[in-house]
């Protein structure tokens, strides 16, 4: 009977150095699902927009999912796209907040302006 021979490898790089986290085929993706969460319900609490940030979720979803089965390629992509849509729910949400805060305040200093003067 033959003795069985296993495969050893011995990195050659101190833990911390060298590839970088992109490139590690072994890194699990991320998939953004609290994040697209967040971004749906205060959508649907500010403006009624959690519509736009739907699509997030469900990548992010989608993106638990591959992760799950082991399918590492279709998770890194749906993670990605998950990703991007909530930076462009994130950006409009912020932009929504700062209009409602800048209406606000004109409406106040109408209202004050227009009691100062008496009319």
């Amino acid at each position: 009977m033959k003795p069985q021979q296993a495969e050893v490898s011995i990195p050659l790089q101190p833990p911390g150095r060298g590839a970088t986290p992109a490139a590690d085929p072994d890194r699990q993706p991320r998939d953004y699902v609290v994040w697209s969460l967040f971004n749906v319900l205060l959508g649907y609490g500010l403006a009624c927009l959690g519509c736009l940030c739907f699509p997030a979720l469900v990548f992010s979803i989608k993106a638990r999912d591959c992760k799950v089965l082991g399918d590492l390629e279709g998770a890194r992509r749906h993670g990605a796209r998950a990703k991007v849509l909530n930076i462009i729910c994130s950006v409009l949400l912020v932009l929504i907040v700062v209009a409602i805060i800048i209406i606000i305040i004109i409406i106040i200093i109408i209202i004050v302006m227009s009691t100062a003067t008496g009319h």
